[in-house]
């Protein structure tokens, strides 16, 4: 059998939930598009639908537009037993227990993260194709326990974007190439490619993405939604495959900065495999958002170089929406810390290495790579399907590595931790300030399996990712059709702060448009010329 041929049979079985049984015929019809995960919670709460009702709804939703219509390829599977749980949950509504605000609302989750459901946890990778472990990830357990249904799993950049310099974002040998709803020539971003086009195309209302460096930020902004990289230390990243121990993390992703803060609140636990989570404490986030956490704020802006006229346009309107809501802002500059980046990489690639190695070794006996270097054979051996694009240079990169004992990978990681520490801590003490705001990145560029990812704009994820800060971002409106998004960032542990500001923010500047599943982007007139 060809490679091709079986990622078609593995793709279609796990998607074979898409087709179940469609609603009886007195069922109501549930719409879903542009529904917050707030008013689904409402309507079930109402009586006007059921879990099971709005389970379908995306169900459908999914099967009608994310392998035909606009083909999205944002669900690499749907969870058979969805409609079970909701089912379940309707029960539990019924006999006056009600678990909270996610009671009966349907989430995706990112496929780097285990479930305990029948689905493969693949990190998009066919040689995970097998992964299925059977246990639920502590945050995917947490959510379980909240009420929330299990819809599925979202399709990633493989491996969370960690094989190649020359990747194409979005795309995986398992799902395929993610695509823009908002221009479907254009990137998703990743790693948390799917989780980021899937809640803007409504297939949920909120999934989970992971960040180590962009992750949940760069396809939250670049598909018009809001997204939290938290601080490490908040949410548990066991039975997550890693990348890297000092900067993995999961993180919410929802279209509204409340949606984000209540799924959120249920994912913050400590975890006692996960020794970095020892003083996570559990708090409600939404409760203390308000329309006035801005006045009399102090804010610090961080106006990046070389942003085009029309990101410079948008970023001065989002700044004057701050000021409108009482801010004071104060410009800060940017430091440049000495070769920050490269020793990142060094950090990245060594725990590669070591935690990957770990995790695969956890994996069931089907799954017959069980070490990096087997991967990188498994991919050679799979060059047609695992790597028709691009190659797996950083994976072999990491497999050089010495070990976490090695002393340049300690300096590079002490050094890093502390350049970007200070980078952030230092801009908000010059200015006084409680948050900083910059753009978090451009527009979408353009998909390429040619090039791999062609990007040289502004980028808000690598201080707080190597800091472990949390990154906030909100969208700030289009720019060329292209949705952009604004970074609010803190210090570590300033979760509150960021949401409070972000949810000021928002509620004046309305600047979300919903997606239209457009061939291209909608740039104006002149393409066609006189």
């Amino acid at each position: 059998m060809t490679g091709g041929s079986m990622r078609r049979i593995f793709i279609g079985f796990l998607l074979a939930a898409a087709a179940l049984p469609i609603a009886p015929a007195l069922a109501r019809k549930v719409a879903v598009d542009e529904v917050s995960l707030e008013r689904v919670q409402a309507m079930m709460t109402a009586g006007q639908a059921t879990s099971v009702e709005v389970t379908r709804a995306y169900l459908d939703r999914i099967a009608a537009m994310d392998r035909r219509g606009p083909t999205l390829r944002s669900v690499i599977a749907v969870n058979p037993d969805a409609l079970a749980q909701a089912k379940a949950l309707d029960a539990e509504r019924r006999a006056g227990r009600i678990r909270g605000p996610l009671h009966g609302v349907p989430v995706l989750i990112k496929d780097n993260i285990e479930t305990a459901d029948a689905m493969a946890t693949t990190a998009g990778s066919l040689a995970l194709k097998d992964n299925v472990t059977r246990r639920d990830a502590p945050v995917v357990a947490a959510l379980r326990r909240a009420g929330a249904v299990i819809l599925g799993k979202t399709n990633l950049s493989e491996w969370a974007n960690i094989r190649s310099t020359h990747a194409m974002s979005g795309w995986s040998a398992v799902g395929g190439l993610v695509r823009n709803p908002y221009a479907l020539d254009r990137t998703a971003c990743g790693s948390s490619s799917g989780s980021g086009a899937a809640v803007a195309a409504s297939f949920a209302a909120a999934a989970v993405g992971t960040e180590t460096d962009g992750s949940v930020v760069c396809p939250s902004s670049i598909n018009g939604l809001v997204g939290l990289k938290p601080s490490i230390g908040l949410v548990s990243r066991t039975h997550v495959v890693p990348i890297s121990h000092s900067q993995d993390t999961p993180g919410p992703m929802a279209r509204s900065v409340r949606d984000v803060a209540i799924l959120f609140q249920f994912m913050v636990a400590a975890d006692p495999a996960d020794p970095a989570t020892a003083g996570a404490v559990t708090r409600d986030y939404a409760a203390g958002l308000s329309v006035s956490a801005l006045s009399g704020m102090r804010v610090a802006v961080l106006r990046p170089e070389g942003l085009s006229a029309d990101m410079a346009a948008r970023f001065d309107a989002a700044l004057a929406v701050l000021k409108g809501a009482g801010a004071i802002l104060v410009e800060v500059k940017a430091p440049k810390p000495d070769g920050i980046g490269d020793a990142e990489f060094t950090v990245l690639k060594t725990e590669l290495k070591s935690d990957l190695d770990a995790y695969l070794a956890t994996t069931p006996p089907a799954v017959t790579a069980r070490t990096l270097d087997q991967l990188i054979a498994f991919n050679r051996a799979q060059a047609t399907t695992e790597m028709p694009f691009f190659q797996q240079e950083i994976f072999e990169e990491a497999a050089k590595t010495k070990g976490l004992a090695d002393p340049a990978y300690r300096t590079a990681r002490a050094t890093s931790l502390r350049q970007a520490s200070e980078a952030i801590d230092g801009m908000l003490r010059s200015a006084g300030a409680q948050v900083l705001v910059e753009p978090t990145y451009a527009g979408a560029w353009l998909s390429d399996p040619v090039y791999g990812d062609q990007y040289g704009g502004p980028s808000s994820s690598e201080l707080p990712a190597i800091a472990g800060y949390p990154n906030l971002t909100v969208p700030m409106g289009l720019v060329k059709g292209l949705p952009v998004g604004l970074s609010f960032i803190a210090t570590r542990g300033g979760e509150a702060t960021v949401l409070g500001a972000g949810y000021a923010y928002e509620q004046r500047a309305k600047a979300r448009t919903a997606p239209r599943y457009l061939a291209q982007a909608d740039v104006g007139e002149g393409l066609s010329g006189r």
